[in-house]
């Protein structure tokens, strides 16, 4: 008999089966079942006519999702410990932030893009830009009806609370996460697609809500170096030519790819470092709870009502449940200060969504999962 999640989810663990020939076969055991997926069969007790799964349980799925978060946390928190011992010098903070931007993510991005199945279709293509635009913006816009809830009388901490709430955690979370649960870079393709939308809304939107004015030049923004990585893979597979690309060349692109995500989060506990002294005051906790109500409670029901209804792509449903799940992002701290923010706003926006996102994350990637029918 073969049998999937429904049948696993049974309150002790244990599903009635009417043979011992069992297949588990559902695609949502391997979001939580990367080592299952590349192991082979899971080992079983037999108990009479009942089966219990011994290797995969409930507590496994939230352990395996912890394990790919604990360490981006980690390595933030390196980053405020070096800034702290003054061996990363604000001063170099922008060389760095240009190497990682300029290069190390776009070799991120040309290593799972090039040659990527996932890229040629359609949908991908369209689609998953369209959303990563559309659940930023409609994130922003709920943040910016939400000014009842936080009680924000000064306008740029109200406009900055809206831009901080909608802007999610797009690249350096569920990156590792997409890595980890989803092997492959079929999803990771997906995923580099999704974020160019997200960065539009960012670069146009977000930047009005900081500035409080109209978009001006900043809309240059979006043409950055990533997005040039993605145009460039897209092309390169449309004509057939990622195969000509020398193995060396795409050696030495994975080893520079690998760097980015570290050299990110590093520098962003070094950001965090630089703000810990405006995290203060009794009424911002009135801004963190507001933020984690929306940023972890409403928008993450938005995003799996579109990830069960649109005509998705399984990766691109995969992507919009790791997104529903993730906190805010924490570069709307650097824009709150270049853009006539308000930092402190912004940092606790980011460290009380981010804190509770250790929890809410395991939770809401397996709802997803099972809801979106992954």
């Amino acid at each position: 008999m073969r049998f999937g999640l429904p049948s696993l989810a049974h309150p002790h663990g244990l599903a009635q089966v009417q043979s011992l020939n069992v297949v588990i076969d559902n695609p949502a055991l391997v979001l939580f079942g990367t080592n299952f997926a590349r192991a082979g069969p899971v080992p079983v007790g037999l108990t009479g006519r009942r089966i219990s799964v011994t290797s995969f349980g409930v507590m496994n799925e939230s352990l395996t999702v912890l394990s790919a978060v604990i360490p981006v946390f980690g390595i933030i928190a390196l980053g405020l410990v070096i800034r702290k011992l003054d061996w990363l010098t604000e001063e170099a903070d922008q060389s760095l932030i240009r190497v990682n931007i300029n290069v190390l993510f776009p070799c991120l991005i040309l290593d799972a893009a090039l040659g990527n199945a996932a890229l040629a279709q359609a949908g991908n293509l369209v689609l998953a830009p369209l959303v990563g635009f559309v659940t930023a913006a409609v994130g922003m816009l709920l943040g910016r009806a939400a000014r009842p809830l936080h009680g924000l009388r000064d306008p740029a901490a109200a406009r900055t609370f809206s831009a901080t709430v909608g802007i999610y955690n797009y690249s350096y979370i569920p990156l590792p996460l997409a890595l980890l649960l989803f092997p492959g870079s079929e999803t990771v393709g997906v995923l580099f697609l999704h974020n160019v939308g997200v960065e539009i809304a960012m670069w146009t939107f977000g930047v009005m809500l900081f500035r409080g004015t109209r978009l001006g030049r900043d809309w240059r923004n979006v043409i950055n170096a990533p997005l040039l990585a993605i145009v460039a893979a897209l092309a390169l597979n449309w004509f057939g030519w990622h195969d000509a690309v020398p193995r060396s060349v795409r050696l030495g692109v994975h080893w520079l790819g690998q760097c980015a995500i570290p050299m990110a989060l590093v520098l962003i506990g070094a950001v965090v470092a630089d703000h810990l002294k405006d995290f203060h005051s009794t009424p911002g906790w009135r801004t963190i709870l507001s933020a984690v109500l929306l940023r972890q409670a409403v928008l993450p029901v938005l995003f799996l009502l579109a990830a069960r209804h649109l005509p998705a792509t399984l990766e691109l449903k995969r992507v919009m449940v790791l997104e529903a799940a993730m906190p805010s992002a924490v570069f709307p701290i650097v824009m709150a200060r270049h853009y006539g923010g308000d930092p402190p706003t912004a940092l606790r926006v980011v460290i009380g969504t981010s804190v509770v996102s250790l929890v809410t994350i395991p939770l809401w990637i397996r709802v997803g999962a099972a809801w979106v029918g992954l």
